[in-house]
This record gives C-alpha cells, structure tokens and sequence, in this order.
C-alpha cells in the first residue's frame, strides 16, 4: 500500500519541542519534495514549511519562520519537521503531502499533491 504515515504528534506545555516525522511505505521519497500542513478546529489548512528532493527547505513566513525547520533523511525514507517554541496557537493536526516541486506548495489544491498522510496530532497546552 503507498502511503504517507505521519507520528510523532502529542500533547506539549507551551515552549516545548516536538519532532514530527512523515515515513513513506510503498515507495521511496528520494524524487519527491515533502510540505507539510496543518489544520486547526475550524480554521482552513495552512502550509508551514516545504523540502525539496534535494534537501532545500521553504519555510512559511511569519510566526512558523525560525520556530519550523524541516529535515529529511532518505536512507529511512523519511522527513522530519522539528518545532520549537511550540505555541498554544500551534495546536493543529498536522499532515504531509508528496509532490514532484516546492513551487508554490501552500496554493495547490490537495488533488494536486501525490500522496497525503492522516495526520498527527499536536496539542499546546499547560
């Protein structure tokens, strides 16, 4: 089965860090540029951070900028998003997506993306 399978998520006190990971089963990563998403309750899903196949990252304006940092480490077929500082506000499940570019990540349409994970869970609170 080709998937995408996010981990990693949890409950945090504010100022915490956590590092999501996005593994794929049935194929490999190598070829792909990973972004990652997060939804909130009642808010529209918002791109925080992208990484090309070749490891250059695009990190989302703003608040996320300096906090997100996105990694990949193809031996495990795997990308990381490592958050720090983590914020009430960050609360949000929080996906990745697979497609062949980072161009314009936070605009395309979720039919646009190759492969999506179910999301995982990040909770900020005290």
């Amino acid at each position: 089965q080709l998937q995408l399978v996010e981990s990693g998520g949890g409950v945090v006190q504010p100022g915490g860090s956590l590092r999501l990971s996005c593994a794929a089963s049935g194929f490999t990563l190598d070829d792909y540029a990973i972004a990652w998403f997060r939804q909130a309750p009642g808010k529209e899903r918002e791109g925080v951070s992208c990484i090309t196949s070749s490891g250059e990252t695009r990190n989302n304006a703003g608040d996320v900028s300096g906090r997100f940092s996105t990694s990949r480490e193809n031996a495990k077929n795997t990308v990381y998003l490592q958050i720090d500082g983590l914020k009430p506000e960050d609360t949000a499940v929080y996906y990745c997506a697979a497609h062949y570019s980072c161009v314009g990540y936070k605009f395309r349409k979720r039919y646009e993306y190759d492969y999506w994970g179910q999301g995982t869970q990040v909770t900020v609170s005290s």
